[in-house]
């Protein structure tokens, strides 16, 4: 058998929320995707509806461990992180781990391929900013011995070596800079926001709201992040861009949108902020607009309203169940 003539990718955290819709985006684009994921966050029944496509492959690895891919590989996006306060919490070493030695040996696998290379990064890099809103010239308020921490450097620091692959190896490297992203696929117990509150309202209980809602986030449509992405990937700007829907609001209001939304008569109870969570989260996409022509097009009515029906289809098992993942074994690592 020859080579594929398919463009192919390397999709690591495939089996996660965002790299799943990743895997379904290059899948529809004719690639061969390569999907790979420990599944310590990750799971199957996010892309079990591929594994019956001839142009799709699973891998069950971590990429803290040697990354190696047979045949060519044309691109590859660096998605494999615990993304949500809950797991990072849990796992920090982990997480820390999949930031520096997970990106040094992709990183290194794109240069051994001559693969261009797509690195997740956050707006957790911003920490709690103190501009608003948050652009990509900002450096950022991060504190580095706090619990967040662990996830927020973990981003700087791949961003550091990814541009220095760069700029030393003349490596064709990309990053995004990710604001909240919500949609289908979402864990419901994870720790954030829309989740949380989904699984909350859908159970009858009260929404739990931290500090007095006063902060605020920004949240964009799953369809319209993979959209930015994939205009990204293909571009030739390799300095980081934002993808995220500018579109503010606070949680207190938020929380109210989403009684509305399910139509449920919860309470807000509020409980105490937790440690560094940023006050504020809101991107300026000035540059996306500029270099991708990209901007989001699905609106938060619409958005919230599609991701409601995906969670209300839940079985009563899964909306009960709360994520118990044992974590131990990585964290002694």
């Amino acid at each position: 058998m020859g080579e594929s003539k398919k463009n192919r990718v390397l999709i690591t955290g495939a089996a996660g929320f965002l790299g799943s819709h990743l895997c379904d985006r290059f899948i529809a684009e004719g690639f061969e995707v390569i999907a790979m994921d420990n599944l310590i966050t990750g799971d199957l029944k996010n892309i079990e509806h591929l594994f019956e496509k001839k142009e799709f492959h699973f891998y069950h690895h971590d990429v803290t461990k040697f990354v190696h891919v047979p045949g060519k590989v044309d691109y590859i996006l660096h998605f494999a992180s615990p993304a949500s306060p809950i797991d990072y919490l849990k796992i920090p070493i982990q997480t820390l781990k999949v930031g520096s030695l997970g990106t040094h040996n992709l990183l290194g696998l794109a240069k051994e391929k001559k693969a261009r290379i797509l690195i997740a990064s956050t707006s957790e890099v911003y920490g709690d900013p103190l501009v608003h809103p948050q652009s990509e010239d900002y450096y950022g308020n991060v504190n580095t011995i706090g619990p967040r921490g662990v996830y927020d450097e973990a981003k700087r620091f791949q961003e550091s070596i990814t541009m220095a692959y760069h700029r030393f190896h003349g490596l064709e490297t990309r990053i995004a800079r990710i604001f909240n992203t919500y949609g289908p696929r979402m864990r419901l117990n994870d720790g954030r926001v829309i989740p949380a509150f989904m699984g909350q309202a859908l159970r009858g209980e009260d929404l739990t709201v931290f500090g007095d809602g006063s902060q605020t986030r920004s949240f964009c449509y799953v369809e319209d992040q993979v959209e930015g992405l994939f205009r990204l990937l293909m571009s030739d700007y390799s300095l980081p861009v934002n993808i995220g829907n500018p579109d503010e609001i606070t949680i207190l209001d938020f929380a109210e949108e989403i009684i509305k939304l399910t139509d449920t008569e919860q309470k807000i109870i509020f409980k105490s902020l937790p440690k560094d969570d940023p006050l504020q989260r809101q991107p300026d996409i000035s540059l996306a607009k500029e270099i991708l022509g990209w901007e989001p097009k699905v609106s938060r009515q619409e958005g919230m309203k599609k991701t409601f029906e995906y969670f209300k289809g839940l079985t009563k098992e899964e909306l009960y169940r709360s994520e118990h993942k044992d974590f131990s074994a990585h964290n002694r690592r």
